[in-house]
């Protein structure tokens, strides 16, 4: 299959060197080189566009606001010169950062990430769904709307975007039906979804207004977790 994708940056030798290394790629189809968001969204609305290539530090409107503001955004590949803007992105669910200077081997990388979901279409579907039993009500919560899950003895809490509910269930149990999903464990009462937190400071991650501990055990693999998402 080919990958209709677009070029959105503001810098002129970096939209020379996306456009040359889409050109050596045939999995690739070009479908225009833009330098604002504004410009893009023409063809967006207009054609089937699967992949953007796009900047994050723009003028008037920077990626990750352009990005969010669409309805059926289509799959998104960071470009930046900033490492920082990298955890921003996790909440709109990029599937890769391509830090500024970057080598055709690691532009490559990010390409086949691309192919690779949208060829076997194995992320998460975003209207999957758990059923939930809490206080004799069976609740149907949408999965990508989880923030974070905290262990409360014999019980669960479910934190999601607009409701919070207790369910009779073990930590573990629930992780393992959740285990496609973007949560990770951060501590032995914790798992929050990657996608989501807002910010990393010290041992603690603020997600939603709440500050969540990352337990030494855990600490290890959560950053390099997030270190492979920013392709570092």
């Amino acid at each position: 299959m080919r990958i209709n994708c677009i070029v959105v940056d503001d810098e002129p030798a970096s939209r020379d060197i996306l456009e040359t290394y889409i050109a050596d790629c045939p999995v690739l189809s070009m479908a225009g080189l833009y330098s604002n968001a504004i410009e893009a969204t023409e063809v967006l609305n207009r054609e089937d566009i699967q992949l953007i290539f796009l900047d994050i530090n723009m003028p008037k409107l920077n990626g990750l606001k352009f990005y969010k503001s669409l309805a059926n955004p289509p799959i998104v590949i960071f470009t930046t010169a900033y490492p920082e803007y990298a955890v921003e992105g996790f909440e709109v669910d990029a599937l890769d950062y391509l830090l500024k200077p970057f080598s055709f081997e690691r532009f490559l990388k990010a390409v086949n990430k691309a192919q690779h979901a949208l060829t076997n279409k194995q992320a998460l579907p975003e209207k999957a769904f758990i059923l939930l039993k809490s206080e004799k009500k069976l609740y149907r919560i949408i999965i990508n709307e989880i923030n974070y899950i905290e262990a409360l003895g014999d019980y669960v809490k479910v934190h999601c975007s607009d409701q919070s509910i207790v369910v009779h269930d073990t930590f573990q149990n629930l992780l393992n039906q959740l285990e496609k999903s973007n949560l990770f464990r951060v501590h032995k009462s914790f798992a929050i979804a990657i996608n989501k937190f807002d910010h990393i400071e010290g041992n603690m991650i603020k997600i939603q207004g709440t500050s969540i501990p990352i337990g030494q055990t855990y600490r290890s693999a959560f950053l390099d977790h997030i270190k492979r998402r920013i392709g570092t």
